[in-house]
């Protein structure tokens, strides 16, 4: 199973519809993969004491992390960089065994010209700390605001096709990379 995180917990956001249409591409290409949305985190894993006292309520997003074969990050530029839920939830998950040797890939997304470049990049100096396998090639929507329509659906052809050969690429890397991280070893 693929998750596809989807990298903000703001209402309403492109983020959530850009991971609904990579949902999509899995599904047509015949992979198993369903989104992870941090809009539905628990409240309560934001309480100060949380770092040192997982809430309970967290324990099936953790899991879901630790069972999946590969995850698909999808992160809006917010500030020149991603957002600080996105790095909280990283954060949040056990160490090392939830990103060592993981397959990753990532999708950017932003109003501007870059359409997130820095942000991703950022994340995946993160994920590499943690030993993720990360997939080289990343899928960049710039001017995002203006691409995707009400409907979820993206006005850009060229972001659809990278967007196709993205999918079909990491479903190969992570079909490649099956059983070498730890936690697959282990069982």
């Amino acid at each position: 199973m693929i998750e596809i995180i989807s990298g903000t917990n703001r209402p309403g956001c492109s983020t959530l519809k850009v991971a609904k249409v990579i949902l999509g591409l899995y599904q047509s290409a015949g992979v198993e993969a369903q989104i992870l949305n941090l809009q539905d985190l628990p409240p309560e894993l934001f309480l100060p004491d949380a770092y040192a006292n997982k809430p309970a309520t967290f324990l099936p997003y953790q899991e879901r992390v630790l069972q999946s074969e590969g995850l698909h990050v999808v992160i809006p530029e917010y500030n020149g960089s991603f957002p600080g839920v996105m790095k909280y939830f990283v954060d949040m998950l056990k160490f090392p065994e939830s990103f060592e040797h993981r397959p990753v890939t990532y999708t950017g997304l932003g109003a501007g010209l870059w359409g997130n470049i820095r942000g991703v990049e950022q994340m995946q100096l993160v994920f590499n700390y943690r030993n993720a396998y990360n997939l080289p090639e990343r899928t960049w929507l710039a001017g995002s605001g203006k691409k995707i329509k009400e409907d979820g659906s993206i006005d850009d052809p060229f972001f659809m096709e990278l967007l196709k050969g993205q999918v079909k690429q990491f479903a190969s890397f992570v079909e490649r990379n099956k059983g070498t991280a730890p936690h697959a070893i282990a069982k």
